[in-house]
């Protein structure tokens, strides 16, 4: 977790708090704005962004979990800044334990395992931006690349001050202002 990550800390607990464990058509979000970095942490169930939430099982299923991790590693399609602002991605890190491959088939078969619980993903993206004082919304395109999500409840960290915003579809402009 990069340092600028730590801001958002509160908010993920409050996030948590108020949504409960696991709400299907929700993604959480948690934006933190310092000087030239952004860093942009994402939650969702799995089902939101894949349909199901178990290991694959199929082949159909096998190439839906890569072409959804490959998506995700494309974030400068899914966050993309103001223009002027010159962001570019610097990391990312995608964390799904049942996308994980290193884990085997028959782990998942124990009693409490990925099989018998709602699956999550995490993801957490980090911007280096060339004019940061230009940079004032995020177009999110969450909404585009994956159908199932209905809302997005926002937590935002910036110089200025923290606020919380929801975009519920169709929505997809963040502005970077209380």
């Amino acid at each position: 977790m990069s340092r600028f990550a730590l801001l958002l800390l509160p908010f993920a607990c409050a996030a948590q708090a108020h949504l409960g464990a696991h709400v299907h058509g929700v993604v959480n979000l948690g934006v933190a704005v310092q000087g030239a970095t952004v860093t942009i942490q994402l939650d969702s169930p799995l089902d939101n962004l894949l349909g199901f939430e178990h290991r694959p099982r199929t082949p159909a299923q096998r190439q839906a979990a890569h072409a959804l991790l490959r998506r995700l590693q494309a974030a400068q399609d899914l966050f993309r800044f103001d223009t002027a602002a010159q962001c570019s991605v610097t990391h990312s890190e995608i964390e799904s334990a049942v996308l994980d491959e290193s884990k085997t088939a028959a782990s998942s078969a124990e009693p409490g395992s990925d099989e018998s619980q709602h699956a999550d993903l995490d993801a957490n993206f980090e911007f280096m931006c060339r004019q940061p004082g230009r940079l004032t919304s995020i177009d999110i395109g969450l909404f585009d690349a994956f159908k199932r999500i209905h809302r997005i409840e926002i937590s935002v960290a910036t110089d200025q001050g923290q606020f919380k915003r929801e975009l519920p579809r169709p929505q997809h402009t963040l502005s970077l202002h209380p």
